[in-house]
């Protein structure tokens, strides 16, 4: 019996990907870098921030890659009130029904904790979160397991009692690798194709179909 739902927050709960590509192309730009393509920089959502300019550019340096990151932070923060990102149609009601049907809801993010905390407070999900985990605060990020097993930690639950759900491929094998059920979603940067392949235990088209495959 399922009693926690560890969700992604990039494309699973929060719609934030014209955040995330305008202000990754725009750090690119100020670093006199190729400004990727949106389809570029969304491959890179939901993995640790330095890795996706690792991916853009494969042979950037690791110093100058920590410069990229840090430069991405300033211009998040320029750019807040410009680039307001919103809950997907149906996450703030399916949370609460979930919430008040005793299922315990937690957030693993490769998002770092600040903004996390903050996004999920401005879109109004803030009463139904359990638990919040950024990239921050696992010692290894997505694919590995680590945010999984600390939230099972914190909480005290069993990895039989857990289910990930999540938009991207390293959702899925996080999930796996920690031992628990997996959900893919296929609104958010991810495709069916890679979620498939990952090896979700269940893929589904909307919030509303979260619920039956709990029980």
């Amino acid at each position: 019996m399922t009693r926690l739902i560890i969700f992604d927050f990039d494309g699973t709960l929060g719609d934030t990907r014209e955040n995330i590509v305008k202000t990754m192309q725009e750090t690119l730009r100020r670093s006199g870098m190729r400004v990727p393509s949106e389809a570029e920089i969304g491959a890179t959502i939901g993995r640790p921030l330095e890795e996706g300019f690792f991916m853009l550019e494969p042979g950037i340096k690791p110093e100058k890659a920590a410069e990229c990151a840090a430069l991405y932070r300033i211009v998040f923060e320029e750019w807040r009130e410009r680039l307001v990102p919103q809950a997907f149609p149906g996450v703030k009601d399916a949370l609460e029904k979930l919430h008040d049907a005793g299922y315990m809801l937690s957030v693993a993010s490769s998002r770092k904790r600040p903004s996390l905390v903050g996004f999920i407070k401005n879109m109004g999900l803030e009463p139904y979160i359990d638990y919040v985990l950024g990239v921050d605060d696992a010692p290894r990020a997505k694919p590995n397991p680590d945010p999984v097993l600390k939230t099972l930690s914190e909480l005290k639950v069993d990895a039989g009692e857990a289910i990930v759900v999540g938009d991207m491929d390293v959702d899925i094998l996080m999930g796996a690798a920690a031992g628990v059920k997996t959900c893919g979603v296929t609104w958010g940067n991810g495709t069916r194709e890679a979620l498939t392949a990952a090896g979700a235990d269940y893929i589904i088209d909307s919030m509303a179909e979260l619920r039956p495959i709990l029980q």
